[in-house]
């Protein structure tokens, strides 16, 4: 069963009461290197993508830095992170595309982004939030899970929810809304122990198991 949008809407202004200033926890300089730190983000926190970029981005920031660099240099600046071998195989790639198709700009178009090299769904609609100020939502396992929890979708895969929860959320609330899910799930709606007592949404919340 999905929560009805009056109830939906609820939902967020409660999380948006509790959650102050909800934006990417990623520390960027530019819309090339959120592009970058989302793709590196992959499976992996973003409190270690920002400790192997802080350092990086002082450096290079833009698609011919990242160019210049080549694969293997890429490599050794991001190695502490996960899958670094194909990450910088697609950083450097994408670099490359941007550089010679885009000028060097970052695409605002989904389907421009996604067909750059290690960009899928999820990484197009968070830059396109988070850089593009779009109304998008990014389904993440944290987005995923308290989605599905709470009512506001019941879908089986990241696409099929975040469909759902674009029909569902009135559209001027959708920006923040990835934020706040995103927020809620990372700190309060565990995928392990949720902390379901000190919940704002709990008495909306649908989840069967969740702690009275």
């Amino acid at each position: 069963m999905l929560l009805n949008q009056n109830k939906a809407l609820c939902l967020i202004k409660l999380l948006n009461k509790s959650i102050k200033n909800p934006k990417t926890s990623l520390e960027y300089r530019n819309r090339f290197t959120l592009l970058t730190s989302v793709v590196l983000s992959a499976q992996c926190t973003d409190v270690n993508v920002n400790n192997v970029t802080k350092n990086i981005y002082k450096k290079y920031y833009t698609p011919k830095h990242f160019v210049n660099l080549g694969i293997n240099k890429i490599r050794n600046l991001i190695k502490s992170i996960g899958l670094f071998n194909n990450k910088a195989k697609n950083i450097y790639n994408l670099s490359k595309i941007l550089l010679e198709k885009y000028q060097s700009k970052v695409p605002n178009k989904f389907e421009d982004l996604i067909s750059l090299p290690g960009v899928g769904r999820k990484t197009a609609n968070v830059v396109l939030n988070a850089a593009f100020n779009k109304a998008t939502i990014a389904v993440d396992t944290h987005v995923f899970r308290v989605a599905n929890r709470t009512g506001l979708s019941n879908g089986k895969n990241p696409e099929k929810v975040e469909n759902q929860l674009l029909k569902i959320l009135p559209t001027k609330h959708i920006k923040k809304a990835h934020h706040l899910i995103l927020l809620h799930g990372r700190y309060i709606c565990k995928a392990r122990n949720p902390l379901c007592k000190i919940c704002v949404i709990n008495k909306i919340c649908l989840y069967k198991e969740k702690y009275e």
